[in-house]
């Protein structure tokens, strides 16, 4: 069974709230999902797991310190990442927050790692996102995120 990596970092809970849903989904497909607090995660795991989900609550547009530190620290394994599947979510405090924004900080980090990154065509395109708490229609997005990293870990596998 392949093994997901879910990392975030969450000063009010939201985005830990959005991790929980990802790792959801993936269970749901029948594989394994580690919920990180990003401050507790040494970017060395990222070698350990076919997919790595990063969640960042926005902050001037960009991905929090906790989670650029992270990517900072992962140029040790630079090259080393490469070929493994690569996601990203985020929370803002409202409607122009710069969710995708964040979302897109995150994914460019990934690409440069050369990880495997997989839109959604009927969903939040670039990674599931969320104003304030998660809602309804958050989680489900969480979750199908989830789901669909799981299936695309099975394809690879």
């Amino acid at each position: 069974m392949a093994k997901a990596l879910i990392v975030y970092y969450s000063q009010s809970g939201n985005t830990k709230k959005m991790a929980a849903a990802v790792a959801e989904g993936i269970k749901k497909e029948g594989q394994e999902a580690v919920v990180k607090d990003a401050e507790k995660t040494k970017a060395a795991e990222f070698l350990g797991y076919q997919a790595i989900i990063i969640g960042s609550p926005t902050y001037y547009g960009t991905m929090a310190a906790p989670i650029k530190k992270l990517f900072d620290d992962s140029v040790e394994f630079h090259g080393q990442l490469e070929g493994k599947i690569g996601a990203a979510f985020a929370s803002s405090a409202n409607i122009g927050g710069g969710n995708e924004t964040t979302v897109l900080d995150i994914l460019n980090a990934m690409l440069i790692h050369g990880m495997i990154i997989q839109g959604d065509p009927h969903g939040d395109h670039y990674g599931a996102v969320s104003i304030s708490s998660p809602d309804a229609r958050a989680t489900k997005q969480c979750s199908r995120m989830g789901e669909r990293i799981a299936r695309l870990m099975k394809r690879l596998a």
